[in-house]
């Protein structure tokens, strides 16, 4: 008899601590096979178009016991087919490589695979999780870890370079600060680390049940390679999306999901991710990595943060924009820009358009809405 899907709403961020309360029960419920799982976003547009593709009225595919929407911030969403097997494998790898079970924060929405996975790994220790509060000093909600426990927390890179700059001590005071969901600067991982945080970038998605390759190192029983992409085999995978037969085809080959990342294996087995395959600007014929320039551009002590895109240009097939927030008290400009990112790209990754903004926006996951900062580009509306 086929099984149904049930929806559970994550809170809202004014009362995430309610996360304790609906969505916890619900995934130990759904982690002992016992009632199949997709929690959905708080706010009304995200949470109907989650509904839209979980279909909840639609028998579930055998061996599913937790469904997760993907962000879709440079594509359609999917529903990602999940069992209770590979989310246990991905938090019983991620404790190994910890050096053990301990007590976790959560930072990121339970509606994200990222913030899903710091409850099945609680659950796997068998400590109930504490909620960083909307508005809560960090210091606050680390007071309120369990007295002599491990403590790890995990978190976007945004928050990791807010954290940085407000509250380092607490951020120190982690065994563990897991970074993933989008690349991180590498000016950022030296900055924390010079402040003694002990943080470890982490590189997976939904169809890995969250991170499986930490520090370029894969987990335990996960297998990378990279062909026209990266490519990740192991206990952790999905199998399949959402009443999708044609997609799940397409992605799930022999054991192996094709992700649309572009990377790359040094001898000893460690990887590198360069940003997405089709995620590339095509300035004068020249490939120019969004990824990349953003990196560039959030070095330069004027820019707190950045977000880079294409338009479409009559002469040069696509100019790079760039769109920045100021560090406090700085104006940056394009003169002063270009040349910083072209003496560290080369000149056709250098940014033709910039526009300053307060924030840079972002999905209900904590990573830059892309797709959300392209639209206003194209609208004018920046």
């Amino acid at each position: 008899m086929a099984r149904q899907l049930n929806l559970v709403p994550a809170p809202p961020p004014e009362a995430a601590g309610a996360a304790l309360v609906g969505v916890w029960p619900a995934l130990r419920r759904s982690l002992a096979g016992d009632a199949p799982l997709a929690v959905v976003p708080a706010a009304p547009g995200p949470a109907a178009a989650a509904r839209a593709v979980l279909r909840p009225d639609e028998p579930l595919e055998p061996g599913t016991d937790l469904v997760v929407v993907t962000s879709g911030s440079t594509g359609g969403a999917k529903g990602v087919l999940l069992s209770a097997g590979a989310l246990r494998a991905s938090a019983t790898a991620t404790e190994h490589r910890l050096g053990g079970p301990g007590s976790w924060l959560l930072m990121l929405p339970p509606s994200a695979v990222g913030g899903l996975q710091v409850l099945v790994r609680s659950a796997l220790a068998d400590r109930e999780p504490t909620v960083l509060e909307r508005g809560e000093p960090l210091a606050a909600a680390v007071g309120r870890l369990p007295a002599g426990d491990r403590r790890y927390t995990s978190m976007v890179p945004t928050q990791l370079r807010r954290l940085l700059a407000t509250d380092p001590e607490a951020l120190a005071s982690f065994d563990a600060v897991l970074v993933g969901g989008a690349a991180t600067d590498a000016p950022l991982l030296d900055a924390a680390r010079a402040a003694g945080v002990r943080v470890r970038t982490t590189y997976g998605m939904s169809e890995t049940a969250g991170g499986c390759v930490y520090d370029g190192r894969p987990l335990d029983g996960v297998t990378v390679r990279v062909d026209e992409g990266v490519e990740l085999s192991g206990p952790v995978l999905a199998h399949g999306y959402r009443l999708d037969p044609a997609a799940t085809a397409g992605a799930f080959v022999d054991g192996w999901f094709r992700t649309r990342d572009a990377g790359g294996l040094a001898p000893d087995g460690t990887l590198t991710v360069h940003g997405r395959l089709d995620d590339v600007v095509v300035s004068g014929g020249v490939n120019v990595s969004p990824q990349a320039v953003e990196a560039a551009l959030r070095a330069h002590p004027a820019v707190a943060d950045a977000v880079v895109a294409g338009l479409p240009d009559p002469e040069w097939g696509q100019r790079v924009v760039a769109v920045v927030v100021p560090a406090p008290g700085a104006d940056p400009q394009l003169a002063e820009l270009r040349p910083w990112v072209a003496g560290r790209l080369g000149a056709p990754a250098a940014p033709r358009e910039l526009h300053r903004v307060d924030a840079v926006p972002t999905l209900h996951t904590g990573k830059p809405d892309r797709r959300a900062v392209l639209r206003d580009l194209t609208r004018g509306d920046r």
